[in-house]
């Protein structure tokens, strides 16, 4: 198997900045969950445009680093791609939080736990194979964490058509159906993101194999 820790070892910068983005998305998610917890009043969001910011930068990085490196262990389209499929990641969280903290009265009784739970596992899961790619990993093991992936994200599809059928079902007034509609649509996105990410690093491993 090709070794992409020998080959990439003096670039280990693009690893340390990859898995720090990966971080990021985690401290998104957790950032959700606890702001969905009380929705008795809207809060600050400070924290989630510190952290979407935060990834901003790494992603910046990386494309500056990519411009001044000579030679890198992996293809440099495939290291920019990946950066930015993570940062889609914190910046569809941080829209979910803006919409929702718009007014969360009004959603008092909206269960998005279900959803959540989903987007915990992939972005945990994301985290994982980011990285195993500084380890030099099986490509048997890289695609049984994707399918992993795609596992969520096929589950995440089944639980949004359960719970449109609350919506157009008339279980909300007008107002709140289109507010719970846009917020389940965007929890959906996340899922789909951290899938999409999964994918690019399966085609990376697969390549490299």
């Amino acid at each position: 198997m090709f070794s992409i820790q020998k080959f990439f070892s003096h670039d280990s910068k693009f690893f340390d900045l990859l898995e720090a983005s990966a971080d990021e998305t985690r401290a998104s998610t957790r950032l959700l969950v606890e702001l969905i917890k009380d929705r008795s009043h809207p809060h600050p969001l400070s924290d989630f445009a510190l952290s979407r910011g935060k990834d901003k930068r790494i992603t910046e990085q990386i494309s500056e680093e990519l411009v001044s490196t000579f030679v890198t262990g992996l293809e440099r389209e495939d290291i920019e791609t990946l950066s930015y499929a993570m940062y889609r990641i914190c910046k569809t969280i941080e829209k979910f939080a803006e919409r929702f903290n718009l007014a969360p009265q009004r959603l008092a009784g909206v269960d998005f736990s279900r959803q959540t739970d989903l987007m915990e596992r992939a972005t945990e899961t994301l985290s994982q194979m980011v990285r195993l790619l500084r380890k030099t990993p099986p490509l048997e093991t890289i695609k049984e964490m994707n399918d992993r992936l795609q596992a969520i994200e096929g589950e995440a599809d089944d639980v949004m058509l359960d719970l449109l059928r609350g919506v157009y079902g008339g279980q909300y007034e007008p107002l709140q159906a289109m507010m719970v509609r846009d917020l389940y649509d965007l929890l959906e996105k996340v899922i789909d993101r951290c899938r999409d990410a999964g994918n690019v690093m399966s085609h990376i491993v697969l390549k490299n194999s």
